[in-house]
């Protein structure tokens, strides 16, 4: 009698288990689904064949004049070249995704190669940009040089003295840092010095006019925010470009993680 209650318990209890299985089961499935990080869907702007999707302006030269053959894409890199040139001669160039972009994470590989041309400014030495927010490719004029934007500075070291890498630049433009509103045209990041020519990632995490990441190889190295124009006006979306300011770099990786709500 006795044996025969204790299997009959052990039968009860076993059947209370698989009811509780499955009336937990699908609550832990749904659990887990709602708690797993959603997969980023990143978005290539280069393709690593062509200029598609891209537009550029020289300074001096009519839009998508690409004079020298300076933006080019070899080997699926996209490069600034120089060697179609006899000297530099103030040819600013700017090649500029034709779609704007507001609140984003952008990732771009890139590394400093070769000789600065001939007549390049020596501040240009190992020197190229992320402008974002800028105005478009379309309505810089003939012989303006550089985009009313923000400019998250590339900058390589000359193998001795002390260079910090992403600094911030802004041409038309101004932001705040630490709560103090800036007007210098470049203010210096806090980063290490970057020799060589290495490849480099270079990410920016940007939310509208209010907030700016400029992350060097994982290290958050300047963080800013409240954008807007010299006139005042809140600066909280516009065109991604890539610089050519006379030194030959090269760029294996445009992406781009949308935001926006």
């Amino acid at each position: 009698m006795i044996m025969q209650f204790k299997v009959q318990r052990k039968k009860r209890v076993k059947f209370f288990g698989y009811v509780l299985l499955f009336i937990l089961a699908p609550m832990v499935f749904l659990m887990a689904c709602q708690s797993a990080p959603e997969k980023e869907e990143w978005i290539t702007l280069f393709n690593g064949e062509n200029l598609d999707g891209w537009d550029l302006k020289i300074t001096g030269y009519e839009l998508n004049d690409n004079f020298g053959n300076t933006f080019r894409v070899e080997d699926g890199l996209l490069k600034v070249s120089y060697d179609e040139y006899d000297e530099f001669d103030g040819r600013f160039g700017h090649i500029f995704y034709n779609q704007p972009f507001s609140h984003y994470k952008l990732r771009v590989e890139y590394r400093f190669v070769g000789e600065q041309v001939p007549g390049g400014p020596g501040w240009a030495f190992r020197n190229n940009g992320i402008m974002f927010h800028a105005q478009s490719a379309q309505t810089m004029e003939l012989y303006q040089d550089f985009p009313v934007s923000v400019e998250a500075q590339m900058l390589g070291g000359d193998g001795v003295n002390e260079r910090p890498n992403g600094s911030v630049c802004t041409p038309g433009t101004n932001v705040k840092i630490a709560g103090e509103r800036r007007f210098e045209h470049c203010i210096n990041s806090n980063s290490r010095t970057f020799h060589g020519d290495d490849w480099v990632t270079f990410e920016l995490v940007v939310y509208g006019d209010s907030i700016v990441h400029h992350i060097l190889e994982g290290d958050t190295v300047m963080t800013y925010g409240k954008l807007q124009l010299e006139d005042g006006t809140p600066l909280s979306k516009g065109y991604i470009a890539l610089q050519a300011e006379s030194h030959p770099t090269h760029f294996r990786k445009v992406e781009i993680l949308n935001l926006q709500p």
